[in-house]
């Protein structure tokens, strides 16, 4: 095992902590509706165990207290639990268990659901308000355990949705599972308008909020209620005029505000107004919901995302459960997000060394090394990261051979020419499809594997290609964009420089102009990232010195990508690519105009670049790149740094 391995011997154990003395210990069915809820105690526990990586006591816990999964609370955090091992795993047999799980609980809780009226009477509901048939007032009208049991119903709704779509694959369970989401969405909207509606009458009487509405229903409403929007936020255009139709729209400030409420974080505080004691159950849920949007879902987006928020929320949660997996693997996202891939790699492998119980979350770990392994340009500890995830995980083996293959490429070359044409050629018969879709890194890597083959196997820069894809070129330190990477991309275009007046003389005449584009675009985010380097990136002692010719230099390269872009003849993605991060440049240099020309290039699928001659119009991981481009322009409007 290479120095970023993680052996199952280094594993830390920890002490189990014991269940708190007021726990109630359930004896048989539930003798009043108030049994239901004093087992959110027990489930407050097992969720603690949970999030301290002690994931298998938490399952035992709850199958200790609720053998049958007959009970709302412990029925629901078992299948909650099954989810995640499921959708880390990825295989068939844990899925379609978490699938009966989920079903399960969504089951249970309908049975404590309050019973809707008869269609009619909810028609005429609907005109007289008084009948209490449905928006606040019907919720008004149940009791305490009907409303949990509404909100156990939604949240269970949504884990049988997810693991629906994940394991059918197929666009039949897509339209379906869309569906129950509407009625996700819905069900979440009434309880946030219930709780403002009953927190408005409170403030009337002079109180603060309506102290009969626990916290565990709150945390719960506030977490749903905040991510249904945040989901909606952050949906391509498209899809988001369908969901329109239904009356559902995502407002981003609105999600973050109620996931921060649940926790009780503000910009103002480095700690929470929300103690651990007066926390709901859902709060530690909605704090991790935090730092995926900041920490790995801006890699999508600009606005709304606060890392000294996220990093507020990172220092409690750690304080809390500093052997938590999440959280030690979030803080190694952290450390990525501000340029420093050593520190990232660190807490990876704290993060895999927390537990030896799930082995998928040392799989997620290692995907993570790899990549940070990519931004030091350490290509030989890369390689035995792709090499273990290749072996073990199932999320995207075609992703796991390429990468697998490209650093085998980089390193030994010619001298495993057999080796490499058998590994590239397993790339693409490891494709999977979700809800009837390629997966796009998948297809992207696909095409790279036959591009190999097709030139005799030769793939020019593709370690620092991959390496731009997994933001590694973006989070890379200063000193490897000098070292390491730029001279790759500069070794690579004397070459072809060489052969600039006789393109028929490069490769045997194939492919020269996409090489030539592809590394003077690699050569252009290098410098680009070194006049300017990402907003939340820490800038190490030494490394403060001006790189005003860095920016002229990337200019020089992207122009040089434009300038060549109709003799692209497979490679369209580079232009676009292209238009994008030059965008993003003249957005640092304060030319708003020459940046929004670039990105509209991006978002219409057309530029004077592209060869309409030979090329249809569909071009690799085009969703994603629009996805981007959608936030640069709506960070631009807002003003916000890129």
């Amino acid at each position: 095992m290479g120095k970023n391995s993680t052996p199952a011997s280094t594993a830390t154990t920890h002490v189990i902590p014991r269940p708190p003395a007021d726990i109630v210990y359930p004896k048989g069915p539930y003798n009043s509706e108030v049994d239901a809820l004093r087992d959110i105690g027990g489930l407050r526990y097992a969720l603690n165990l949970f999030l301290a990586s002690h994931m298998i006591e938490a399952e035992n816990f709850c199958t200790e207290m609720d053998p049958s999964k007959e009970r709302l609370y412990y029925a629901t955090g078992f299948g909650l639990i099954q989810c995640v091992k499921a959708l880390m795993s990825y295989e068939d047999e844990d899925l379609l268990q978490a699938l009966s799980y989920a079903k399960h609980g969504n089951a249970i809780a309908s049975q404590h659901r309050k019973q809707s009226a008869y269609l009619p009477t909810r028609l005429i509901g609907r005109v007289f308000k008084s009948l209490n048939t449905s928006g606040v007032g019907w919720y008004k009208s149940m009791t305490p355990m009907e409303r949990h049991a509404e909100l156990v119903y939604a949240e269970s709704l949504y884990e049988k949705a997810i693991l629906g779509i994940v394991y059918s694959g197929d666009w039949l369970a897509f339209i379906k599972e869309a569906l129950n989401l509407k009625t996700i969405i819905g069900i979440y909207r009434e309880l946030g308008e219930f709780i403002e509606a009953m927190d408005a009458e409170a403030r009337a009487r002079g109180e603060p909020e309506d102290l009969s509405i626990d916290a565990d229903f709150r945390s719960g409403v506030y977490l749903g209620v905040g991510c249904t929007h945040l989901i909606l936020s952050m949906m391509p255009g498209k899809i988001l005029a369908i969901v329109e139709l239904f009356g559902y729209k995502g407002d981003r400030m609105t999600a973050l505000a109620y996931l921060n409420k649940c926790g009780g974080w503000s910009p103002d505080s480095n700690e929470p107004s929300v103690s651990q004691e007066q926390e709901g159950i859902r709060r530690s849920i909605s704090d991790m919901c935090l730092l995926i949007f900041h920490l790995v879902l801006s890699g999508f987006t600009f606005n709304g995302v606060d890392i000294n928020m996220a990093q507020k929320v990172l220092d409690w949660n750690l304080k809390r459960f500093p052997n938590g997996v999440f959280f030690l693997f979030a803080q190694g996202r952290m450390s990525m997000v501000r340029s420093q891939p050593a520190k990232a790699i660190e807490y990876y492998r704290r993060a895999a060394d927390a537990q030896q119980q799930y082995r998928n979350l040392h799989l997620i770990s290692f995907w993570e090394i790899a990549t940070a392994n990519l931004a030091l340009w350490d290509i030989e500890q890369s390689l035995e990261c792709w090499v273990t995830l290749k072996a073990e995980a199932t999320w995207s083996k075609a992703t796991y051979a390429f990468g697998m293959a490209i650093c085998t490429l980089h390193l030994h070359g010619d001298e495993k020419e057999e080796e490499l044409r058998k590994m590239f050629a397993e790339v693409p018969k490891l494709r999977q499809r979700i809800a009837g879709k390629s997966i796009p890194i998948e297809k992207f890597v696909a095409r790279r594997a036959e591009k190999f083959r097709e030139q005799g196997g030769r793939l020019s820069l593709a370690a620092l290609e991959l390496a731009y894809l997994f933001s590694g070129i973006t989070h890379a330190p200063r000193d490897v964009l000098v070292n390491k990477m730029l001279p790759q991309a500069r070794a690579e275009l004397s070459k072809l420089k060489a052969c600039q007046d006789n393109p028929e003389a490069w490769g045997g005449g194939m492919g020269y102009w996409d090489d030539y584009c592809l590394c003077r675009f690699l050569e252009g985010v290098c410098e680009r990232y070194l006049a300017y380097p990402d907003p939340d990136a820490v800038i190490e002692d030494g490394e403060e010195k001006s790189w005003l010719d860095a920016e002229k230099r990337a200019k020089a390269a992207f122009d040089a990508v434009l300038s060549n872009g109709a003799n692209i003849q497979g490679d369209h993605h580079l232009i676009f690519h292209t238009h994008y991060e030059y965008g993003r440049l003249l957005a640092c240099q304060g030319d708003v105009d020459g940046a929004l020309k670039h990105f509209e290039y991006v978002s219409a699928g057309k530029s004077p670049e592209s060869n309409p001659a030979g090329w249809r119009g569909k071009y690799s991981l085009e969703s994603a790149l629009n996805l981007k481009t959608h936030a640069a322009i709506e960070a631009l409007a807002l003003g916000r740094r890129l």
